[in-house]
């Protein structure tokens, strides 16, 4: 069985839309754990609604104290019955075939234990990929950390091993409320694991005004540690030149902060050359981008 895993927070206006495409589904061997994120709207009574009518697969459904996204995340891992879990957003949904092509594509990888998992794409319709993919392929196999490399950047549909995800919770940082889950798939990468990356798009997605894409730059300020933590993973673990790209980006969001050299160091693990290097990096890379805006 898979399960599928949605964090919520005050979306009860949208999620009918991915339940809707859930009854869609040309396979329904799946269950559906809602973790609501301590929402005051109405989503406790529609999904409790659908709970009592739906027959065709099981919903179980948890409300905790409004903590974020990754802690909801661990919640729903660790109550997961199936072997796999996919993780999909409130406000977007499943193509109907989306279950039935992950289902074969679990059975191509399943008995490789140094696959994590395998992955879809998102796209804004059912024709236009989100981020990009590789022409003329129809699958790759590569770790997250490699994803530049292999021009698989975007939003992914990944669906990862259920016991590999309990193996690497997400870390919580007290008073912090945000985490990308690039934290987890790059320390999934780091120790060897590869997932099988799929060109089909099955995971349709809008990003919401109120969504986490869209207040990315307030959320990275105020979740420093958790940032701090994904960035030193990307220095430690992606290959060149995207590991030295990583700390030149980390710098600038350290110099928005006003991060004293030592404290960058200190959170990034590196040492005073790597610092001077990456910060040679940051003034070319800043000069590039600023270059590029007066081409435009």
């Amino acid at each position: 069985m898979l399960t599928i895993i949605t964090p919520t927070y005050n979306r009860g206006y949208c999620i009918k839309n991915l339940y809707d495409s859930l009854l869609d589904q040309t396979k329904k061997d799946f269950e559906w754990i809602i973790i609501d994120d301590g929402s005051v709207d109405d989503t406790i009574e529609i999904v409790r609604k659908w709970i009592r009518e739906c027959d065709v697969f099981p919903i179980s459904y948890y409300k905790q104290e409004n903590g974020g996204k990754h802690r909801a995340l661990n919640k729903g891992i660790q109550t997961a019955q199936g072997n796999y879990c996919l993780i999909v957003d409130s406000d977007d949904r499943l193509l109907p075939e989306a279950i039935q092509k992950i289902q074969k594509w679990i059975n191509e990888i399943d008995k490789d234990k140094s696959f994590a998992g395998v992955s879809g794409n998102r796209g804004s319709d059912d024709k236009n990929i989100i981020g990009e993919f590789p022409n003329n392929v129809k699958f790759i196999d590569a770790k997250n950390t490699e994803r530049s490399k292999k021009r698989l950047r975007g939003d992914k549909a990944e669906v990862y091993r259920t016991e590999l995800l309990r193996k690497y919770p997400f870390p919580e940082f007290e008073g912090e409320k945000f985490l990308p889950e690039q934290a987890v798939w790059d320390q999934i990468a780091g120790d060897g694991y590869k997932l099988r990356w799929h060109k089909d798009i099955i995971y349709l997605c809008q990003y919401q005004e109120d969504g986490l894409t869209r207040r990315m730059d307030k959320l990275i300020e105020k979740n420093i540690e958790g940032i701090s933590y994904v960035y030193r993973n990307i220095f430690h673990s992606y290959p060149f030149p995207y590991n030295w790209t990583g700390a030149a980006a980390y710098l600038e969001i350290a110099k928005k902060k006003g991060m004293t050299q030592k404290k960058v160091r200190e959170r990034l693990k590196i040492n005073w050359f790597q610092y001077k290097m990456a910060k040679i990096i940051f003034i070319v890379w800043k000069w590039r981008k600023q270059f590029k805006r007066l081409e435009g």
